[in-house]
């Protein structure tokens, strides 16, 4: 079977899953975003992929789970 990747990143003042060269956006928050990304790994999981899933970690002046500090 074949490599699923999924990494959620920064998309302008939201967060999005990129998953084979698209980004699927619109989440609140970077646990939202993480949230999606885990269910579609969980399904490449059952279908014998090999899942490799990556959050970054809270840039300098950014809140622990959305993009602005409170």
């Amino acid at each position: 079977m074949g490599l699923a990747q999924y990494a959620v990143i920064a998309s302008g003042e939201e967060w999005g899953v990129l998953h084979d060269g698209n980004v699927n956006g619109g989440y609140a928050t970077k646990e939202a975003a993480f949230e999606s990304a885990a269910a579609a790994a969980a399904l490449a999981i059952r279908m014998g992929h090999e899942v490799h899933v990556s959050v970054p970690g809270r840039g300098e002046g950014e809140a622990a789970l959305t993009k602005h500090a409170s």
